[in-house]
């Protein structure tokens, strides 16, 4: 879960659906969601032969037909970025990711997801 559900929390859906066992599935959402998702997160994840059918953009409301089990942020808190909140009964966790859409705010290279793609399979 992240705010935008445009780049960082899609990487880690389909790339933890690509490496996860059978019976494990992945859905990421945003807590505003941007409606698109970034074409260079898809590129990424093509380039590492990961699937993207299915990525799509989507707010919270996503998890209101299963709620999850587990809840992840992937928000970048050492940023001053505000990370979204999951109220249900899910265990919770935090992973800081750096925002590899935000080329123009630090100045950050189009490139930067791929780090951020090696980042989540470790």
């Amino acid at each position: 879960m992240c705010t935008a559900n445009s780049c960082r929390s899609i990487l880690s859906e389909a790339m933890f659906n690509h490496l996860a066992p059978e019976g494990f599935e992945a859905v990421s959402s945003g807590s505003f969601p941007k409606g698109q998702v970034l074409p260079r997160s898809l590129s990424t994840l093509q380039a590492a032969g990961i699937r993207t059918q299915g990525l799509y953009s989507k707010g919270n409301d996503a998890f209101e037909g299963s709620p999850p089990d587990v809840v992840i942020t992937v928000c970048d808190k050492a940023a001053g970025e505000a990370c979204p909140v999951y109220f249900g009964p899910a265990l919770k966790a935090h992973w800081g990711l750096a925002d590899p859409s935000d080329v123009g705010r630090r100045g950050e290279h189009p490139s930067r997801i791929r780090p951020e793609r090696l980042a989540i399979t470790r």
